[in-house]
């Protein structure tokens, strides 16, 4: 059986540590956890669940430190996720049966080195709302190693093969995890420093902007993340940083399309913006997505309509997704603009049609629920009809849900349907 060691370097991560060594428990040669001066209890925890820990005296470089954890390592295929990361158990099986058929056929033995995979953003209620990609899987040789004291990255993609059917959690982008770390400043730290001594360096100039996009997105969730040294390093990585990899210079432009998209005033900039994006990245779902949701917010819903509907079949034929990060994280984003669409241009049928997939999808989304009521008396349908059409969603003898259409309906003004729920409500109780 194929031998895979387990990597990974921590600090203060008792409350990580124990599910980031969990998924690899039942399937792992050996695990290694390398700790860069934990002061919790993370050491303690990692050597009761049968990991062999080293100590490694940090020296701001992530790279120096996981090459000393890979040194340590003595299986065929090396695992390094962070402790914030994980597989699903479904998904480590499917890892183990893949790389078991790389070790048993010669050829793919010969050619495979890295397998690069979805790694899935999870928000504090433990749903996807980004995927972007990862080599954390790959053979354990001298040749492959990190390099970069900051967002380090392997030194070699040669033997490099995409696995689309298995995932890395990420729990790190969650708002809580960064209000009980400091990650995040950590970083923003380090790359000030490392590019002070390398000013022309476009990589970290993109590292650094998309540190301070995701620092304000954090403290204003509210908000578009705009930060005012992020502006200027990203219009420089537009513009200049041509040679930046590909997902950090789409980064960029979606950073000023979210940041325009709702502004009247800057339309014309972000319609610019978007078609420039989409010159350097053909077909890309996402700023295709941006461009439909653009034309909803310049009330072209006709247009809007024709975009998103090209947007869904190509979604639906691109069998491999791999530059996709938020449609291939909710596809249901571009059901909510089709709603939008439908609304707009006054199609009821479709209004009820994409408001039923949506809040299927998602039935505590008030900001669809709302409007999809508002609409539906506007257009002359009855309290008995609406209530009729909701209980395809919401379970009416539960008053729970009641209680939330309730509560949609007052939002956008409809008393009296309100009342009707909230009575039907009351009747359960």
């Amino acid at each position: 059986m194929v031998k895979l060691s387990q990597c990974m370097i921590v600090k203060n991560e008792e409350k990580n540590i124990e599910t980031a060594l969990g998924w690899a428990k039942p399937v792992a040669y050996e695990q290694i956890v390398v700790d860069t001066g934990s002061t919790d209890k993370t050491v303690e925890i990692a050597e009761k669940l049968g990991a062999r820990v080293f100590h490694f005296e940090w020296i701001k470089d992530f790279a120096a430190a996981k090459n000393f954890a890979i040194d340590q390592a003595t299986g065929d295929w090396i695992a390094f996720l962070d402790a914030d990361e994980y597989f699903s158990p479904e998904d480590t099986q499917e890892l183990m049966e893949k790389l078991q058929q790389i070790e048993d056929i010669p050829q793919l033995k010969k050619d495979v080195k890295i397998l690069r995979m979805p790694w899935v953003q999870l928000d504090d209620e433990k749903k996807a709302f980004a995927v972007y990609k990862q080599s954390r899987i790959f053979r354990n040789t001298k040749e492959i190693r990190y390099h970069g004291k900051i967002h380090e990255s392997l030194s070699t993609y040669e033997g490099l093969r995409y696995v689309d059917e298995i995932s890395i959690m990420h729990t790190g982008y969650a708002r809580s995890s960064f209000e009980e770390t400091s990650k995040l400043q950590r970083n923003i730290e380090l790359l000030r420093t490392e590019l002070e001594e390398k000013p022309d360096d476009m990589l970290l100039k993109a590292y650094l902007a998309d540190s301070l996009n995701n620092k304000a997105r954090l403290e204003n969730p509210d908000g578009t993340g705009e930060d005012a040294e992020a502006n200027i390093l990203f219009k420089d990585v537009i513009y200049n940083g041509h040679d930046v990899v590909s997902g950090l210079r789409k980064k960029a432009y979606i950073y000023f399309i979210i940041k325009d998209l709702n502004d009247k005033e800057s339309y014309a900039e972000c319609e610019q913006l978007i078609d420039k994006g989409l010159n350097e990245f053909n077909d890309d779902l996402d700023l295709l997505y941006f461009q439909a949701s653009l034309l909803n917010n310049k009330e072209l819903y006709d247009k809007a309509w024709e975009k998103l509907e090209n947007l869904e079949k190509l979604r639906t034929s691109k069998k491999d997704q791999a530059d996709s990060v938020f449609i291939a994280a909710n596809p249901g984003l571009i059901y909510e603009q089709m709603l939008k669409s439908a609304q707009g241009s006054g199609d009821v049928d479709s209004v009820i049609k994409y408001a039923t997939i949506v809040l299927m999808l998602d039935k505590t989304k008030q900001s669809i629920l709302s409007p999809y009521i508002y609409t539906l008396k506007k257009h002359g349908t009855t309290n008995e009809e609406i209530t009729e059409l909701l209980g395809n969603v919401y379970n009416l003898s539960d008053p729970g849900d009641l209680l939330m259409v309730a509560r949609a309906a007052k939002g956008c003004g409809e008393l009296d349907f309100a009342q009707l729920i909230i009575k039907l409500a009351s009747e359960i109780m």
